[in-house]
């Protein structure tokens, strides 16, 4: 994973903090909290019908995706970040259709495979982070 590029994506999320102060596994964690925060902002901001920031939680939410793809290390990664690629991409284009239909489902779909990457990715031993 490319840990300047993680570092980047989250930090314009806001949270200088624990950015600076986190390893690059950490910092992919820190960024599927967020990922699944501004899903769940969405999906409120279509429950009260408040478009225009609906709108902005799902940029902030599709621009995390994008660091995560770009923080993929495909000369390492093999078939797993192949995987994550290709998986990361059907969710960026699940959150546009979300976007579009205003469609809660969608948001709870991809907000479901972001909480399931994020569980498998807490359980990676230590010593065999980079």
């Amino acid at each position: 994973m490319n840990g300047r590029l993680a570092i980047d994506s989250y930090s314009n999320m806001g949270a200088y903090g624990q950015v600076e102060q986190a390893d690059g596994h950490e910092l992919i964690r820190l960024l599927y909290v967020t990922l699944i925060t501004r899903i769940s902002e969405a999906k409120y901001c279509i429950e009260i019908d408040n478009i225009n920031e609906k709108i902005v939680k799902l940029t902030k939410a599709l621009n995390i995706l994008d660091g995560l793809r770009m923080a993929l290390n495909h000369d390492e990664g093999g078939e797993i970040s192949a995987n994550l690629d290709a998986l990361y991409d059907y969710m960026q284009r699940q959150l546009v259709q979300a976007n579009a239909h205003n469609n809660i489902e969608i948001l709870e779909e991809v907000k479901g495979l972001v909480e399931e990457i994020m569980s498998a990715w807490v359980l990676i031993p230590a010593e065999l982070r980079k």
